[in-house]
């Protein structure tokens, strides 16, 4: 992967180095196949399962990488706009809290995560490389357009090998 340490919070490194494909839209596409295939195959009775007390069921996870790729999607494109304002993070446990992914069917998260993905595709595969090379500023960090595209991927990779590892 061709990226600068100054492009992202040495938070993020792990996850990037977890995305897998140096191609950002290949990455992200290889990635839709491999997460939706990953999900439908997890036994039903372990979707609703917290493999500890307080921790996220598969269903709250999956919803999770939906709801921060849609906050990380959004920081993209604001820093690809030249959009100077700093942004700031989020609290993903109340995410997950006012989710109630357990109220809801695996197929309908795949679908939503299916609707997400496909989005984050095209305004990915829209960016010049200059607006890659893109840097803005948020939760307190810089981090540029191709940073975050990496993250995505590596993000949901490293939640399914969490749920390979604890759940299954």
């Amino acid at each position: 992967m061709n990226i600068s340490h100054d492009e992202f919070s040495s938070y993020y490194l792990p996850y990037i180095q977890l995305a897998a494909n140096q191609d950002i839209v290949l990455g992200l596409k290889e990635n839709v196949i491999s997460v939706v295939d990953f999900y439908q195959n997890i036994p039903s009775e372990k979707l609703d399962h917290a493999y500890a007390e307080g921790k996220w069921t598969p269903k709250d996870i999956l919803l999770h990488i939906i709801d921060t790729e849609r906050v990380f999607v959004y920081r993209a494109m604001r820093i690809a706009r030249q959009d100077k304002t700093e942004m700031v993070g989020f609290e993903q446990d109340d995410y997950v809290d006012a989710g109630k992914a357990n109220n809801r069917t695996i197929n309908s998260l795949i679908e939503e995560y299916k609707a997400v993905r496909n989005a984050t595709i095209v305004l990915f595969d829209s960016f010049s490389d200059e607006e890659l090379k893109s840097i803005g500023k948020a939760n307190g960090s810089p981090v540029s357009v191709r940073a975050i595209g990496y993250i995505i991927t590596g993000h949901e990779n490293h939640h399914n090998n969490v749920i390979r590892e604890r759940y299954l």
